[in-house]
């Protein structure tokens, strides 16, 4: 493997030409993709785009910090309601997911709190409690879900002659790509290397200056601030919310997707997104077998590829790299 000789280099996105190649080559096909296959398939696409956001923000607190979330789907509620309430009122979108994120991440920072004192299976559990109580709040609440109506959120006019669906995609995509973009340069800058540093070791890190109350909270906030754009960008695409689309199962897929596509990895995290978007398409005649699926995929990854599923695709590229020789 070649040597990094300098951390600008370092810093670089794509540090190889082969790399840049094949990294065009697959951005290209995705411009190209709406136009060559069937319109579910961009539809299911639109949505890994739209996952793929959250489950980054998920693996920026749980792959890179170390701290144990079971709570997204709260600030998943929370983010698509602000959004859904701000769309109403005719606040412009990019104001409204703006404001979602803000939103989510404002109580990313009160959950936590927790962790400063917590860890493991009680922070977890601490999350957890957040995530059903939200849920309850809202499902309970007229005012903030709409009752059973829920809220009907304007979907955006299509442009350049785009059909909706296509529209929709161009529009997710890119907003998914600036994220990916966000958290490449986030785990590449000194917040990312603290976030590192307090999941290999909090002790350690408090001893050579990172400010653990600083940069857990900081964690808590930019992964809810993903996960508060997921929930806007889910409203806006799909034009309706309603409660019971947040409920803790959605906080597991989420967990499932960081688990599966491989922790503390950008890679990873769009790789468990379209895991957990493509799983129930497979089994939709068979919807009892998806959480079998999911179960299963984690036991397999956990026992021969901790890294995931881009473990596993790093791996291919290492070997193929250094062929013949291995």
């Amino acid at each position: 493997m070649d040597l990094i000789e300098s951390y600008r280099e370092e810093l670089q996105l794509i540090r190889k030409t082969w790399t840049r190649v094949w990294v065009g080559l697959f951005v290209l096909s995705l411009l190209l993709l709406p136009w060559f296959v069937p319109e579910h398939v961009t539809y299911i696409t639109t949505i890994i785009f739209i996952y793929a956001i959250g489950v980054q923000g998920q693996n920026l607190l749980i792959g890179y910090t170390g701290q144990i979330s079971f709570g997204q789907a709260g600030f998943l509620c929370i983010g698509a309601f602000t959004f859904g309430h701000l769309n109403l009122m005719g606040v412009p979108w990019p104001i409204g997911l703006l404001a979602a994120g803000l939103a989510a991440g404002v109580f990313g920072i009160l959950v936590g709190f927790p962790s400063l004192r917590l860890k493991g299976p009680y922070l977890a559990i601490a999350t957890m409690g957040f995530g059903i109580a939200v849920y309850q709040v809202f499902v309970n609440s007229e005012i903030l879900s709409g009752g059973r109506m829920g809220i009907i959120v304007r979907k955006l006019s299509p442009v350049f002659g785009l059909s909706d669906i296509a529209f929709n995609y161009y529009f997710n995509f890119l907003i998914a790509l600036l994220f990916t973009l966000l958290s490449y340069n986030i785990v590449s800058s000194y917040i990312g290397r603290a976030f590192i540093a307090i999941r290999d070791n909090d002790i350690a890190a408090e001893v050579i200056g990172v400010n653990l109350t600083r940069y857990k909270l900081l964690s808590f906030a930019v992964s809810s601030f993903y996960t508060g754009v997921q929930g806007g960008l889910y409203g806006l695409f799909l034009g309706y919310l309603e409660p019971n689309m947040f409920t803790f199962m959605e906080s597991i897929t989420l967990f499932v997707a960081v688990i599966i596509g491989g922790l503390a990895s950008v890679e990873g995290a769009i790789m468990g997104a379209a895991f957990v978007i493509l799983v129930p398409q497979f089994f939709s005649a068979y919807k009892e077998m998806v959480p079998v699926v999911y179960g299963v995929t984690i036991l397999i990854v956990l026992i021969f590829e901790p890294m995931g599923l881009y473990g596993r695709w790093f791996k291919m590229r290492l070997y193929f790299r250094n062929w013949p020789f291995r």
